[in-house]
């Protein structure tokens, strides 16, 4: 157990067989401890998968089956990996991937999950650095100065993290502490977004008018026009196609693209686990695909006169 002052953190980053904690396996681990923002340690294995690694995974991290063979099993390492995270925080980039087939190997071999926390860096970043076009690793390291030649192996990618973690981490806290402070100013703040919300619901009402203008511009065979600092106004047509579904979904998986094809609409399974017409064996079923929960807390304004919802968000 953790029982020192120290603040000590386990930088986690796996390579994998594929997406799905319940079916595939990891095949690189890597772990890098932090002790006040210090490197102390380092962990780094190939695991033989003993399985298939899916050729969209290949494309990623560049592991090929050849490179894992002979390379020690999970049932080999996990005691090492155990003992190396111990009880202490996990942090991660998307951590809920990484916590969750660390703890997938647990439950198969011991039968009991991990008791660390995770510290997910994606969300950190996205709550302190919200106007970041992505919020994935490449863009955290980019904003913070740190660079790697390699990429999408398990220990450069958990060194860069190391590396730029504690900066995030102080930004984070930053943040957090300056919410705290506006507590006593809420009714003022309150007053202050609804000017602001009106400002912006003007702003985008213009915009459209102006867009609209445009248009018909265009409709009239009007040309491109350049702005005097470079933007260019213009026009074009795209085309949208209807797709036979079934035959897309077997030509889809034939290719083994079903990760980078199909996103699953989470509200659509939602409203099927509580619709009461929805069959009891399908409901139990969908309900066992849960792998996390996370409680949403759902911010609303509401017009004095209808109370209406005009604008809502969700921490």
């Amino acid at each position: 157990m953790n029982t020192d002052n120290q603040d000590i953190k386990i930088i986690v980053d796996l390579e994998t067989t594929g997406l799905d904690y319940k079916r595939e396996k990891i095949i690189e681990f890597a772990g890098i401890k932090l002790v006040d923002n210090q490197i102390t340690e380092e962990l780094e294995m190939l695991i033989d998968p003993q399985q298939e690694i899916r050729q969209s995974s290949i494309e990623i991290h560049g592991i090929t089956p050849e490179m894992v063979e002979g390379a020690p099993t999970i049932e080999e390492v996990m005691p090492r990996i155990l003992d190396f995270i111990k009880d202490y925080p996990i942090v991660a980039h998307n951590a809920i991937f990484d916590h969750s087939f660390l703890n997938q190997a647990s439950r198969d071999l011991y039968g009991e999950s991990i008791p660390n926390d995770k510290i997910d860096t994606f969300q950190m970043y996205k709550e302190v650095f919200p106007d970041e076009s992505s919020h994935g690793l490449e863009s955290l390291l980019k904003r913070f100065n740190i660079d790697f030649s390699v990429r999408h192996r398990a220990m450069a990618d958990a060194k860069g993290l190391a590396y730029a973690y504690p900066h995030l981490r102080d930004f984070y806290e930053k943040k957090c502490s300056w919410q705290l402070s506006q507590l006593d100013n809420i009714e003022y703040l309150f007053e202050r977004y609804l000017r602001i919300q009106s400002l912006i619901q003007t702003l985008q009402a213009e915009m459209a008018d102006l867009k609209s203008i445009f248009k018909v511009y265009f409709q009239e065979n009007g040309t491109e026009i350049t702005a005097t600092s470079g933007e260019l106004l213009t026009c074009f047509s795209r085309a949208s196609y209807s797709y036979d579904i079934k035959t897309v979904k077997t030509l889809i998986n034939e290719a083994d693209l079903q990760d980078k094809a199909f996103k699953i609409n989470t509200a659509f399974v939602e409203r099927l686990i509580s619709d009461s017409n929805t069959n009891e064996e399908l409901r139990q079923k969908l309900m066992e695909c849960r792998t996390d929960m996370k409680e949403t807390q759902t911010v609303s304004i509401l017009k004095p006169d209808k109370n209406q919802v005009y604008i809502s968000e969700e921490k």
